[in-house]
């Protein structure tokens, strides 16, 4: 086996929905990519839609990360399997229960957005390896690195970085349209592929927890991505302007993103429980730790989807992470192999342990 082209992923999902139509379902995303391909999802779940509080996961948002998919794939088809035949499952040394793998599809309800940017996978795949936008040509000159939008850097959340942040932060982000990794797009959610996204939270208003699966550094990355994390000081927060133009150098009194400190501790706990999961497989040492720690960032997905309920008190909180698979975009099969066992038990240690982190306060310091 190999990587997975677009039609590959697509066809697994349909192939599952198939072998297993009492546990999961299709869901068709509202909006087509920049080349008009169809974008769809996966719902897990032994309840009736909608029934449970729900994990979302989305991969395949930089086109170059092309194990992203695969994780989430067979992180699903593992998962039925399992419950289906009342099993448990091993990854390497790591092992669930029986028991445990029905609690998360009887308690829980997971939805799969395996591949979100299939345009910029297909360019990734057929043409450029290290492609990592989508595919938009709209706002440059249609050519070589004039085409396309950052995906992970198009969603509303201190979108007018030249604003929100200190000229010194450094926060990886750009407005050229030919820059050829970060260019953030004309305005949040100008892309179809980052709509989707949107509408999947909004489709599913459960949602509790939201992971982006990316590589690479080894790191479960929790929020936020602009400035280092603060439970003392609720001013002190991405929707205050008085702070604009000082947010983003590190280790600095003038601005720290300010965070519920419950929600800081389910945070941390549960990157800590993914690592330590991962890690049970084959010994692989994750680094859990905030976006920010590795560099300052905007309009990504874990940040947007973590600060809806700030923005909206009426929506759920939702934790958010980033996954940061493995040491390369692409490495060889045989090594993708033992990544996805390793990422899967980490999602899997995720899942039994999120329900923990339910009834808590979403607003209180």
């Amino acid at each position: 086996m190999s990587y997975l082209n677009n039609t590959e992923v697509d066809s697994a999902l349909t192939n599952l929905s198939g072998a297993y139509p009492t546990l999961c379902e299709v869901v068709d995303l509202p909006e087509r990519s920049v080349e008009g391909v169809a974008c769809r999802a996966l719902r897990l779940g032994a309840a009736p839609a909608g029934g449970r509080d729900c994990v979302v996961l989305i991969g395949g948002v930089h086109a170059r990360e092309w194990g992203s998919c695969e994780i989430l794939v067979f992180f699903a088809a593992d998962l039925l399997r399992a419950y289906s035949t009342h099993s448990g499952l091993a990854y390497g040394a790591k092992k669930y229960t029986a028991a445990q793998v029905k609690a998360m599809l009887d308690d829980l309800e997971l939805v799969v957005f395996p591949l979100v940017n299939p345009d910029g996978r297909r360019y990734s795949q057929d043409v450029e390896p290290m492609w990592r936008k989508n595919r938009n040509p709209a706002y440059g000159n249609g050519e070589g690195d004039c085409v396309g939008v950052d995906i992970n850097r198009n969603f509303d959340f201190l979108f007018d970085a030249a604003t929100a942040f200190a000229p010194t932060a450094g926060v990886r982000v750009s407005t050229d349209p030919c820059d050829p990794q970060l260019y953030h797009g004309p305005a949040p959610f100008s892309e179809p592929e980052t709509r989707n996204v949107r509408s999947l939270l909004d489709a599913f208003p459960r949602t509790r927890w939201f992971i982006d699966v990316h590589s690479f550094s080894e790191d479960i990355l929790y929020v936020w991505g602009d400035d280092q994390d603060q439970s003392n000081n609720p001013s002190m927060n991405f929707l205050n302007h008085a702070f604009d133009g000082v947010r983003g150098d590190a280790d600095d009194a003038r601005y720290r993103e300010f965070i519920p400190r419950i929600d800081f501790e389910h945070e941390t706990g549960l990157a800590r429980d993914f690592r330590d999961g991962l890690h049970g497989v084959r010994g692989r040492s994750y680094t859990a730790k905030s976006g920010f720690d590795l560099y300052p960032t905007c309009g990504t997905s874990d940040d947007y989807a973590y600060g809806r309920h700030f923005v909206d008190p009426s929506k759920e909180r939702i934790l958010a992470y980033t996954i940061e698979w493995g040491t390369e975009f692409q490495p060889p099969w045989n090594e993708m192999e033992n990544i996805i066992k390793d990422v899967d038990a980490g999602l899997a240690q995720f899942c039994v342990k999120a329900p923990s982190t339910v009834a808590v306060p979403t607003v209180a310091a």
